[in-house]
């Protein structure tokens, strides 16, 4: 009895010592799981964005949907696009989608604050709800994300916002909007919409015409260049007036 008393207090601190820690349970291991992907999507994300502030798109998100849709459905179209260096397109394009889209482009960080209010504001008056959305966002979703309305994409619409405008200077983010922005069936950036509906390159683009292409922009698959309704001509008008008042291509030097 004694030599067990004796034995006893060895054998369990042994046996303490010996005793292997308790495992993990499964919500830490997803939890440290979800940390580390979201630390490989910013590391990603970033480099993706720093490395196309220099490099030519080849195509896009809208782009590749719209490809895979007609493909989908038989269609076979055919996209249009060819990229265009920023000093190969009209200022008159550069100035119209900035009259027609943000006009405060050039001083907001992404997002337009007061647009968003007026927005809101009109749609509490009992206004249709319309869209405030600055010419960073629209390159964001258009470049990077897929199509439709949820917080999740509006939250890496955000996302994708900041870090271009970060990461890019106005000029690029401008030059890739004239790009990738849809104003056609399957027609995508200033360059095939010019030759396909004024059979010149965008460099020429006039005034008018420039003014034409943007006021499309809000639904270019409802409106058409072509075939211009009278709100795209009462549109295309208003536009002009903005730039006229923005004071011409001058305005882009606060780029």
């Amino acid at each position: 009895m004694k030599g067990w008393l004796r034995r006893w207090p060895f054998q369990f601190k042994t046996a303490v010592r010996r005793a292997s820690p308790p495992k993990r349970g499964l919500l830490a291991r997803i939890g440290r799981g979800l940390w580390k992907a979201a630390w490989v999507f910013v590391a990603s994300s970033l480099l993706l964005v720093l490395a196309l502030r220099w490099l030519p798109l080849p195509t896009s998100s809208v782009m590749v949907q719209n490809w895979v849709k007609a493909l989908w459905t038989g269609k076979g179209a055919t996209v249009r696009y060819a990229w265009t260096p920023y000093a190969a397109i009209s200022p008159h394009a550069a100035l119209a989608v900035i009259a027609g889209e943000d006009q405060r482009f050039p001083d907001h960080h992404g997002f337009d604050f007061v647009e968003i209010q007026d927005a809101l504001e009109d749609q509490d008056e009992g206004k249709p709800l319309r869209g405030a959305s600055t010419l960073s966002q629209q390159v964001a979703k258009n470049l990077f994300l897929w199509s439709g309305r949820s917080f999740v994409r509006k939250g890496l619409e955000a996302w994708f916002t900041v870090l271009l405008e970060v990461l890019w200077p106005k000029e690029r983010i401008l030059e890739v909007y004239l790009n990738i922005a849809e104003f056609g069936d399957y027609t995508f950036g200033v360059e095939a919409a010019s030759r396909r509906f004024f059979d010149k390159p965008a460099a020429r683009l006039t005034v008018g015409e420039a003014a034409r292409l943007a006021a499309v922009l809000p639904n270019p698959l409802r409106y058409r260049v072509d075939k211009p309704s009278a709100y795209v001509l009462k549109r295309q008008r208003w536009i002009e007036r903005q730039m006229s008042q923005l004071g011409g291509v001058i305005y882009l030097d606060r780029l």
